[in-house]
């Protein structure tokens, strides 16, 4: 029988991904109209299949993916013969279960079948099914969030490379320290009552970052471009370690007009001719300063070379800078 609400659809159409806003958790008094899921940090995936053994797989772009990711290629089996349109995030998972973008970016625009073959083995994804758009020829996405999730997690869809991953109903601030004890990227929190609107980013839909606080020693600066030319576009950081300054990064979103003009009097100060940093740093005409200023700033974690991902410039710290 076929969910109530649901419209008959001649194909499987071409959906694009619902997405999320920006932004704070419900309010404690709204969580009840919410569910709350486990933000992955992957890169999102529409999977279709006509229930004739073939699934095709398209990026958030639209790309197709198809042939990036073989080993999911079975999920069509998972599926004995029906039709569907799926929603979800692909992922390399680590030993500890966290999906590591920077392994995932191994696999991603491969477009060789063998490459992606050799690859599959080596660096397997894993893909969270979060949501159902289409059913055996039947529209879902006149449904409610809470109905969709109701029929997918009846597919019983769990399988080696794919799984549909629960979600919390009315519970946001216990997801929250759930998810931070985890070591997980986040939170999103979709109403309860949302309908899917294909390639709109809905305020129905929020998806919240865990982020670190680090301070970092800035060894350099790399120049703007545009209205910032001739301060720094984007200030180099690195890490102190028993072999030396690594680098770890360079920062530009966060800094205001006011920061950069105040920088490059700083750095003018201290302009070295050379890098401080013991690695090398793969940034085209840097300019190089002694490691004296300390900054603060926010992350959302590492690649898998060490380099922070997502990071956000937060304030000087002149309480730990030693100008000399």
């Amino acid at each position: 029988m076929a969910p109530s609400g649901a419209r008959p659809a001649a194909s499987l159409p071409v959906v694009r991904p619902m997405l999320a806003v920006p932004g704070a958790l419900p309010a404690e008094d709204e969580e009840a109209a919410w569910a709350f899921e486990v933000k992955w940090d992957g890169a999102r995936c529409v999977v279709g299949t006509t229930g004739d053994g073939t699934v095709r797989l398209t990026s958030r772009a639209g790309n197709d993916a198809t042939v990036t990711y073989p080993e999911l290629g079975a999920l069509a089996e998972r599926l004995r013969g029906r039709s569907a349109v799926l929603d979800g995030e692909v992922v390399v998972l680590d030993a500890r279960g966290h999906a590591d973008f920077g392994l995932l970016q191994r696999r991603m625009g491969i477009v060789d079948p063998r490459r992606a073959a050799r690859l599959a083995v080596e660096c397997p994804v894993h893909l969270m099914l979060f949501d159902l758009m289409y059913l055996d020829g039947l529209s879902l996405l006149g449904l409610p969030y809470r109905e969709r999730r109701a029929v997918l997690a009846g597919l019983d869809l769990a399988g080696p490379r794919w799984s549909v991953p629960a979600y919390m109903e009315g519970h946001g601030r216990q997801a929250w320290d759930a998810t931070l004890r985890a070591g997980f990227e986040g939170v999103v929190a979709k109403r309860l009552s949302s309908l899917y609107t294909p390639g709109v980013r809905s305020s129905h839909w929020r998806k919240t970052k865990h982020v670190t606080t680090l301070d970092v020693i800035i060894g350099g600066w790399s120049e703007g471009r545009g209205g910032i030319a001739g301060l720094p576009g984007a200030v180099l950081v690195g890490l102190e370690e028993p072999a030396g300054l690594r680098y770890v990064g360079s920062v530009g979103s966060g800094l205001s007009d006011t920061e950069r003009h105040d920088l490059a009097r700083y750095l003018a100060v201290i302009a070295s001719p050379g890098p401080p940093f013991v690695n090398p740093v793969p940034v085209p005409g840097a300019h190089w300063a002694e490691p004296r200023l300390v900054a603060e700033i926010t992350f959302s974690g590492w690649t898998a070379a060490g380099i922070l991902r997502h990071p956000i410039w937060h304030r000087l710290r002149p309480d730990l800078t030693r100008l000399g």
